[in-house]
């Protein structure tokens, strides 16, 4: 037969075991699925990912690296519920692997299955734009040159009234001086004129 104590030992050390079990059990963190990278561009992406349904994740982990590269860029945060991350930084046409962890309160998941992708080339992407896509850049661009076409018409039309004020001004003036320059035509003429001979005969030479 076993000792008391022995068998109270015993049994102590299972409840302990299966205590911790329980609990790894329970903060154990399954590695996110469907990791996938969208909104590709020369300098940036987003990737997204999907998470088990009940699994307790307060947060996430990045690796990204490039490819052939030992160099790893770190990103982590926490207290979120986000399921997708933006990339920045990136250099055009250079290929990139990145893992995504999910992190919660007991620790952090094994890492998700590797995604490699390249970024595209700036000539690629300026040919893959269709010509209905207009950027917020070409928006504003539009819109400066709007504003500059608009003040130029407005100046040049401010400067045509102006003309055509100075015109009807002088046209005015002309107007004004025309009975003076017509009556000093009229004395003049009349001075020209052949004088009356004072009784009113005209004056005749002697032949």
């Amino acid at each position: 037969m076993a000792k008391p104590g022995l068998s109270a030992a015993v049994l102590l050390l299972l409840l302990g075991f299966l205590s911790v079990f329980s609990v790894n059990a329970d903060t154990l963190l399954s590695a996110p699925l469907n990791v996938t990278i969208r909104e590709l561009e020369v300098n940036s992406a987003v990737v997204t990912w999907e998470i088990l349904e009940g699994d307790p994740v307060i947060g996430f982990a990045i690796t990204q690296q490039k490819k052939d590269v030992r160099m790893l860029r770190f990103i982590q945060e926490v207290n979120t519920t986000t399921r997708s991350c933006a990339l920045w930084d990136l250099d055009e046409d250079t290929e990139y692997i990145v893992h995504v962890q999910s992190i919660s309160m007991g620790g952090s998941s094994p890492p998700s299955q590797p995604v490699l992708f390249r970024t595209p080339k700036e000539s690629e992407k300026m040919a893959s734009k269709s010509p209905d896509e207009v950027t917020m850049e070409e928006v504003a661009e539009a819109a400066q040159l709007r504003a500059g076409e608009l003040i130029i018409i407005v100046v040049v039309l401010v400067m045509w009234a102006g003309v055509i004020a100075l015109f009807c001004r002088q046209y005015d003036i002309i107007k004004d001086n025309e009975p003076n320059n017509n009556k000093d035509k009229a004395k003049n003429s009349s001075e020209c004129s052949t004088p009356e001979h004072p009784q009113g005969g005209l004056l005749r030479s002697n032949v």
